[in-house]
């Protein structure tokens, strides 16, 4: 049987360590806790060391908040027009990359940082049938290049692939 550390007075994240509450299965210690928020509650002793106990859980709300609800917009299609401009930009994992950090496409300064800059610029779509389109598809993403655009205007503002068959086989 090990001995048990006393953890007494130690951080962990939020969470600083109060007293021994018990041994569970004769060696493993649970620890009460008071989290930065108030809460108290006991945790695994292995798991504080280890870093898997941060918080009550109020630091993954806290981080989720600043991340999506810094604006109150996240849900909103305005929102996943600018979250899917970025990600099409610079995700380079993604297989459509080519298409556009691939070809030098990026988003300018004022709306790659801020979603506010880019909502006040676009303006709220103006219909459900609008989606976000760059006017000329060799230029990036930007106040002056982008336009809310239904569907059949995108599909005519499409760059023209050809194929290698196409190359070899096209008449001068």
């Amino acid at each position: 049987m090990g001995q048990i550390k006393d953890m007494t007075g130690l951080r962990f994240g939020r969470l600083a360590v109060l007293r021994m509450s018990r041994r569970r299965n004769g060696t493993l210690a649970m620890w009460w806790c008071r989290c930065d928020c108030g809460n108290v509650k006991t945790y695994n002793g292995s798991d504080l060391r280890k870093g898997h106990s941060r918080s009550c859980g109020c630091l993954q709300r806290d981080t989720v908040s600043a991340i999506r609800g810094k604006h109150r917009d996240c849900a909103s299609a305005e929102f996943r027009a600018w979250a899917n401009m970025l990600t099409r930009c610079y995700n380079l994992r993604l297989p459509a990359a080519k298409h556009y950090s691939g070809r030098g496409i990026g988003v300018c300064d004022r709306w790659r940082h801020s979603y506010e800059n880019f909502l006040a610029d676009m303006g709220r779509r103006p219909s459900p049938e609008l989606s976000l389109d760059r006017i000329n598809n060799d230029l990036g993403y930007s106040p002056d290049n982008c336009r809310w655009a239904t569907r059949s205007e995108q599909m005519k503002n499409r760059r023209k692939f050809k194929t290698p068959w196409l190359k070899h086989h096209a008449k001068d």
